[in-house]
């Protein structure tokens, strides 16, 4: 596993390069890796700490492509602003059986890709103190 319990937090924006512009300025990093998940119909920016390993926590902006995006819905309901956090974990499968054994609300009952390549699942924010979560499982364990 990772040394680091955070993967990132992510958050709403309404317009990506609006948002990338300040958050290059906040974090130092003027080249985020940004990609589309067409599934989630999300454009995503990933502002890493800078080093090669792209270890350490990061910051995600995620922009909707479509009004039928979830973050289009969460924008609409909620405005900008923290939408998850992403917490790494060894196997995801055995996370999220563990979850679901313990009465957790899961929003992904089997992992799917994320942003990254890596597997993700969400847990509902009923069952995370009032905060939508993201299980990620690091690469090299998938």
């Amino acid at each position: 596993m990772k040394n680091e319990m955070i993967s990132h937090i992510g958050i709403a924006v309404r317009n990506l390069e609006d948002g990338i512009t300040r958050y290059a300025l906040l974090t130092g990093n003027q080249k985020p890796f940004i990609t589309e998940v067409p599934d989630q119909k999300v454009k995503v920016a990933m502002f890493s700490p800078g080093d090669e390993n792209n270890s350490g926590s990061r910051i995600e902006l995620l922009a909707p492509t479509s009004s039928e995006s979830p973050i289009a819905k969460f924008l609409d309901k909620r405005g900008e602003g923290l939408h998850h956090i992403c917490i790494y974990v060894d196997d995801i499968e055995k996370k999220l059986e563990e979850l679901k054994k313990s009465g957790a609300k899961l929003i992904d009952k089997t992992p799917r890709i994320g942003a990254e390549g890596n597997k993700v699942a969400f847990i509902h924010p009923t069952s995370s103190n009032g905060v939508l979560v993201e299980l990620e499982q690091w690469r090299s364990h998938s």
